[in-house]
């Protein structure tokens, strides 16, 4: 029985057509190493400008940090070259849209989807990519 699992997970791996990512943030902790050099090196003017228009813009600054985590995570699974936070955007249409990622590379065209929630102290997000495309 326990070969068969085995067997059953090694043809799942090697059938794997996704890549997964998530990042955990505790906003206590971001907002006390936030500053603006941090700010200016990782995200870009569309994503501030969203974050600065909420009166509570630690929160939607450690949602989109932990969104390309999780974006991040799941690429390196895929691509092991360098990518700088600027090349992953994340988006939104309007105040408390759906996220969607915009990845600033050539080579990239994947699907992502993607997930952020936030509860007391903590966002949450996970982000799934396609590799089939």
């Amino acid at each position: 029985m326990e070969n068969e699992i085995l067997k059953t997970l090694d043809e799942f791996a090697a059938a794997k057509n996704f890549a997964v990512g998530n990042d955990l943030v505790f906003i206590t902790d971001f907002n006390a190493s936030f500053n603006d050099l941090f700010r200016n090196k990782v995200y870009t003017s569309a994503e501030i400008a969203y974050c600065e228009q909420f009166e509570c813009s630690i929160l939607r600054y450690a949602s989109t940090w932990a969104a390309k985590e999780a974006v991040y995570k799941a690429i390196k699974q895929i691509d092991k070259s360098t990518l700088g936070w600027k090349k992953i955007e994340i988006i939104r249409d309007k105040p408390v849209g759906v996220p969607y990622v915009i990845i600033h590379k050539e080579s990239f065209n994947f699907k992502v989807s993607l997930t952020i929630s936030h509860d007391g102290n903590y966002v949450w997000a996970i982000a799934f990519i396609d590799t089939k495309i």
